[in-house]
């Protein structure tokens, strides 16, 4: 059993997080330009309540993600937090990243078959009852956690997805292989709070703001391939959508 030391010690390891989570939030929004010199070391610790070396950490952490960079003579400047996704780029996240120059991973946190109910078959297109699969992924760029992703596959698609390794970068891709490539899809676009499962999985406090990207991918045979909930962590990847002018 944890002392009562040790159980003291554990928030205060994580308090990083929150303060790194705090200051991406404010680049996200804009309220810090690209560019610009953040505050420095000494009043971010003030205003978080926290020791200086807790705000290095939490620094450090934001310069793994390119947030941040340290620059001489200027303290910590706000670099680009822009990864800019076109919705014809949703097909793949994986072909996406590698495209940009980052790596791309992903880990399967838990899977589980299900039955669909009214509301699901109806999204899915598919009978009332039938066997699905959900899966949950944590998705990453660069070996840094951006996303959590859970998947719903119906019945013609689980078995390949069941085969893959639990580490496979790209499902899609494998799909594609098996001969089920996304040949359309939908996509809304939400901001949500992160529930306690988003948090522990993403590495950040509950309630923390998330970009909601709900996809629906169809074959070419019309059939749908899966139905996803796809959660980022804000300034980590941007979605952009062009009009022509038509």
């Amino acid at each position: 059993m944890e002392s009562a030391r040790e159980q003291q010690a554990a928030p205060q390891r994580l308090r990083y997080r929150e303060v790194a989570a705090a200051i991406d939030v404010e680049i996200a929004s804009g309220a810090v330009a690209v560019g610009s010199r953040l505050p420095s070391e000494a009043t971010l610790a003030a205003r978080h309540d926290v020791a200086r070396g807790t705000v290095r950490k939490a620094l450090a952490h934001l310069q793994r993600r390119g947030v941040v960079a340290p620059q001489r003579g200027a303290g910590w400047v706000v670099q680009s937090p822009v990864r800019a996704y076109g919705l014809a780029g949703f097909r793949s996240f994986a072909q996406w990243a590698r495209s940009r120059g980052l790596e791309p991973g992903g880990l399967v946190v838990a899977s589980a078959d299900a039955i669909a109910d009214a509301a699901l078959a109806r999204r899915m297109r598919i009978p009332v009852g039938d066997a699905v699969l959900h899966v949950t992924r944590v998705r990453t760029l660069d070996g840094q956690r951006v996303m959590v992703e859970r998947s719903t596959y119906p019945s013609w698609v689980a078995p390949v997805v069941r085969d893959q390794p639990r580490d496979a970068p790209s499902v899609a891709e494998l799909l594609a292989d098996a001969g089920f490539a996304e040949a359309e899809g939908s996509h809304r676009l939400d901001a949500v709070a992160a529930s306690s499962d988003d948090a522990r999985l993403l590495g950040v406090p509950r309630s923390s703001p998330l970009l909601l990207v709900d996809r629906h991918a169809i074959g070419a045979d019309g059939r749908t391939i899966d139905v996803s909930d796809d959660r980022y962590l804000p300034g980590t990847v941007t979605f952009e959508v062009r009009s022509d002018g038509r």
